[in-house]
């Protein structure tokens, strides 16, 4: 399928049983504060609070009558999940979605409340998939996909129809969050028929990068792993489908860090009240980063497309704790100062009045101090490393450190009575659901003694943990080879500088 026949396809499109038109919002604080006219389309605003019920409607609307009596089936750990829920609804047809046992309670209820039938199975998207097109073929019932069918991606460019509709003026560039290219692939049919001056940007976090990847080999690329914190579009490979339409026709991708999406997520949040979801706020993370990248262009249109809101209330707390340094506010730092009587008062005045966000300390040594300072910056500029660098303070910057942020910074209260020859440190991620932490332990075996143990709940589909281990030299390789057998993502921190000078 070509682009001119996507667009067509787009234009007989129809999700007006299942979706609204929603609002192409200015957003005047961030229109002013960037100096661009910034535009929200508020896909958050949708019935089930996300795009997806427009591809899945279009999809299954168009279904063969015998098709609809032997019912659907798809696999979804949220959004796809009740747009496909809401259409068999609407059109009184048998529904069965498969998600993974790892989703919110919150959301298998909604799917729930739209009459669907739900299966628990499996971790992650990837086995629910699975699940999904096994029981497809034993019940008959037809797998609605979410993303590579070209009536899907149809459904989605009903978006672009409408933002070319109702932004009279020339828009310069649409930003459009990546997973498996849906969205993207249906914006693109639309822009480059109707208004090809326009740039179509894909917007993905960076570590969940499969459109970058296959842009850059040419050819879909299987990731060995997807990062977990934007699940909505935590996807391994880009679509066989989408990919085609993509390739020759985006004007570029952008990756984009936690930190930054969670600054978008508060940056929507001040404009509307509205919470969205990590990918609902991709697009305007991604939007920002470019104007970032190009300085010296101004007074442009810029839309962002707001395209889901399906938050666990629990993960905003984590979400609070990150958006700071996204919006390039918070430095976190490590400050060595001399352990002695008023240096901590002194050192308190070198900040000369600014506002500290965290400070944690603990006496560690007669002659050496370690502070984890969290404290408010002006902006990427700000010259405070170099003004405690000035006044004879070693600092190390670990504003980017991932195991800093989840767990060092929690952790800080002192280190261990006796020095622990050979401890090795290691943070791990696994699926998050009733019984896990348990099973993590199991597989442990109990072979090692644990020196050091931070868990924390963020209200996501993933636990995160960070342990320390008493490994005897003589142990080592035993040990190496057990944590390479784990059927989770692991990381070692064993000389992470966080851990290395506030825990060891």
């Amino acid at each position: 399928m070509n682009l001119l026949e996507s667009y067509n396809k787009v234009c007989s499109a129809d999700v007006s049983l299942v979706a609204k038109e929603t609002p192409l919002q200015l957003a005047p604080i961030l229109s002013k504060k960037l100096n661009h006219q910034i535009w929200m389309k508020r896909e958050d605003m949708q019935p089930v609070f996300s795009f997806k019920c427009r591809g899945a409607h279009n999809k299954i609307r168009q279904l063969a009558d015998d098709q609809k009596r032997a019912g659907i089936i798809a696999a979804s750990a949220g959004n796809h999940a009740q747009g496909v829920a809401l259409s068999a609804q609407k059109l009184n047809i048998a529904c069965t979605i498969v998600m993974p046992t790892t989703t919110p309670k919150i959301k298998v209820d909604a799917v729930s409340a739209l009459g669907a039938t739900t299966v628990l199975f499996g971790d992650s998207y990837d086995d629910a998939y699975e699940h999904a097109l096994g029981l497809s073929k034993t019940s008959h019932q037809l797998f609605i996909h979410p993303y590579d069918d070209p009536d899907v991606i149809a459904g989605q460019g009903t978006i672009a129809l409408e933002i070319i509709q109702q932004l009279k003026t020339p828009i310069d560039a649409i930003f459009v969050a990546v997973g498996g290219g849906g969205l993207l692939a249906g914006v693109l049919s639309v822009f480059k028929v109707v208004s090809p001056s326009t740039k179509v940007i894909g917007v993905e976090p960076e570590n969940s990068n499969c459109l970058a990847v296959a842009l850059k080999e040419n050819k879909r690329v299987k990731l060995k792993s997807v990062g977990i914190f934007t699940d909505g579009v935590a996807v391994k490979q880009i679509g066989e489908t989408t990919f085609p339409l993509i390739k020759d026709h985006i004007d570029g991708v952008i990756c984009v860090s936690i930190d930054e999406i969670c600054a978008a997520i508060k940056d929507i949040y001040n404009e509307t009240r509205g919470i969205v979801e990590p990918a609902g706020a991709l697009s305007m993370a991604g939007l920002k980063q470019y104007i970032k990248q190009h300085p010296n262009e101004s007074n442009l249109n810029l839309v962002a497309i707001n395209c889901g809101a399906n938050m666990n209330f629990d993960r905003l707390r984590h979400i609070a704790e990150r958006t700071e340094i996204g919006e390039n506010k918070e430095l976190l730092l490590c400050v060595e100062l001399d352990e002695a009587p008023g240096s901590l008062f002194k050192f308190c005045t070198h900040l000369n009045n600014r506002t500290i966000t965290e400070f944690n300390y603990r006496f560690q040594s007669n002659r050496l101090g370690r502070v984890f300072l969290g404290i408010e910056t002006s902006g990427p500029d700000d010259n405070i490393k170099q003004l405690l660098a000035d006044t004879g303070h070693s600092l190390i910057d670990l504003t980017n450190d991932e195991c800093a942020k989840i767990h060092v910074r929690h952790m800080i209260g002192g280190t261990p009575g006796k020095k622990i020859e050979n401890e090795c440190t290691y943070r791990f991620q696994f699926p998050e659901r009733p019984g896990a932490l348990l099973e993590f332990l199991k597989a442990l075996q109990n072979k090692w003694s644990i020196t050091m143990f931070h868990y924390r709940n963020h209200g996501a589909a993933y636990g995160r943990v960070l342990v320390g281990f008493d490994v005897p030299y003589s142990d080592v390789s035993s040990f190496n080879q057990l944590i390479e057998q784990l059927p989770i993502q692991t990381f070692n921190e064993t000389n992470n500088p966080a851990i290395r000078y506030f825990l060891n």
